[in-house]
């Protein structure tokens, strides 16, 4: 992983292209990334940056937390996260550069926390296909059998089940730079990226399309 980009999910819209197709984008808010800590392989053991996402009030850090942006001379921010280097590659110096890491055309990975749904059984969670509607059906919405009562006599584990639904960590791969625009530190990417509104996510260079650029639309 090189370097990438925090950003707040400001919602969607649609943008149209040189051929006047319409394209569905997510706008992300990427203002305000900066860099916490360069680590070396000298003094660390691998080559990475840590970088810190929307400002924080600092006496609502902890003391570590707090001493730790001291130390590194870095604002306080809610999120930090960090971005591994490849071996070989040069650490960025200076600022950090903001929407300039991605070029439209260019291939992303978005990294978000989905919408959380509460608990829900399994039609809703697992999609499942529902059992009988007509008249004497005593499971309509309902799990179904879930285990035998001999052999092996028990409920197997990672039995799909009701439980709690979304909130989870979620990876959508191979989505297009649409448009970065300096001006607004936003940056459109095509289609839809986990949570909601307001919800950080994190854009990274997409690992299975390595220095590739998406085609034209």
């Amino acid at each position: 992983m090189s370097l990438g980009l925090i950003g707040k999910k400001i919602g969607m819209t649609r943008v149209f292209d040189d051929s006047g197709k319409a394209v569905a984008v997510t706008v992300i808010d990427v203002s305000g990334n900066e860099f916490v800590q360069r680590k070396s392989a000298e003094t660390d053991g691998y080559e990475a940056v840590q970088i810190g996402f929307d400002a924080q009030k600092p006496q609502r850090l902890t003391k570590p937390v707090a001493k730790h942006f001291e130390k590194h001379g870095a604002n306080p921010k809610k999120m930090v996260r960090e971005f591994r280097f490849e071996e070989g590659e040069s650490l960025p110096e200076g600022e950090h550069p903001g929407v300039g890491v991605f070029q439209p055309g260019q291939w992303v990975d978005v990294i978000g926390t989905s919408k959380g749904k509460g608990f829900q059984g399994v039609y809703k969670r697992y999609n499942f296909g529902g059992l009988p509607m007509s008249h004497g059906s005593m499971m309509h919405r309902r799990t179904g059998s879930v285990g035998a009562g001999t052999t092996p006599g028990r409920v197997w584990k990672n039995m799909r089940m009701p439980g709690q639904h979304g909130n989870d960590r979620k990876t959508v791969q191979n989505l297009r730079v649409v448009q970065t625009r300096p001006d607004d530190n936003v940056i459109l990417v095509s289609g839809a990226v986990p949570g909601a509104k307001g919800g950080y996510v994190i854009i990274r260079p997409a690992i299975k399309k390595p220095g590739g650029e998406a085609p034209a639309a």
